[in-house]
């Protein structure tokens, strides 16, 4: 589960979580339900939670407050933002692994596997000893990027907006 997952959740509950989570996603997420646009548009912050309380099925929020908050396979850990430098991955603190910058991004140190996140978009997946950054931006960008692993191989799938193709590449 990452920062976005979490505000959509709580955002149907509180007005304070309901205001940034329209700025950062919330709208685009919101209006793909059957919330007619001009009853949202006219619509104050207690109006758009009720659109959206009667709108999205109680199945995709079970669906969404199942997600993991990290899990390891092999030497990978796959989190949505990072870990905190320095504690053991299995006495992270939610908040880091859903929201965390830094410290993490600049620690060139071991974490104890390596870290597979996104949260912080860069322009090609970001390799290094310790962790991968695969957030290419997808909304921003239209590159929508995967990872591969197998082994030690690893492999890139992008899906790219602009010409509808999706390019396979092997990652460093």
């Amino acid at each position: 589960m990452g920062n976005h997952e979490e505000m959509f959740l709580a955002a149907l509950r509180k007005p304070s979580v309901m205001r940034p989570f329209l700025r950062f996603g919330g709208r685009e997420t919101l209006l793909s339900y059957p919330i007619d646009p001009a009853d949202y548009t006219r619509a104050e912050i207690e109006g758009v939670m009720e659109l959206a309380q009667a709108a999205i099925p109680q199945a995709d929020l079970d669906f969404v407050a199942s997600f993991e908050d990290q899990v390891t396979i092999g030497d990978y850990h796959f989190v949505h933002a990072g870990v905190r430098p320095g504690q053991q991955l299995d006495a992270q603190k939610i908040g880091d692994l859903r929201w965390i910058r830094e410290p993490f991004l600049d620690h060139a140190g071991d974490f104890g596997a390596v870290v597979v996140h996104g949260h912080t978009i860069t322009a090609k997946v970001d390799f290094r000893t310790n962790r991968i950054g695969i957030d290419t931006g997808a909304y921003s960008s239209g590159r929508l990027t995967a990872l591969g692993l197998e082994g030690t191989t690893r492999w890139l799938l992008t899906a790219e907006a602009s010409d509808g193709a999706i390019r396979v590449g092997t990652g460093d």
